[in-house]
């Protein structure tokens, strides 16, 4: 499984938590970006337990006002 995290940050802080959630282990990339939300972070492939305790990390950060995780890679059926 691998997935997302939305990201709102305080005001003018968005470049700061950008920086510091890149440096995370498990974190392919993060990024500034405009809309509700204020930094997206791409993880890599992890199981979800590893997944849930990357979003803590992220939500300890300096700056971190709210988080949305969104996981990836859940295989589900498709009606034919």
């Amino acid at each position: 499984m691998s997935g997302y995290v939305l990201i709102e940050a305080d005001v003018g802080r968005a470049a700061e938590v950008t920086t510091f959630a890149a440096r995370l282990a498990g974190v392919r990339s993060a990024d500034e970006i405009t809309g509700p939300y204020d930094v997206i972070v791409s993880a890599v492939e992890m199981d979800p337990t590893r997944f849930l305790r990357l979003v803590e990390e992220i939500e300890r950060l300096a700056g971190v006002t709210r988080t949305i995780p969104c996981p990836a890679g859940a295989r589900m059926p498709v009606a034919a």
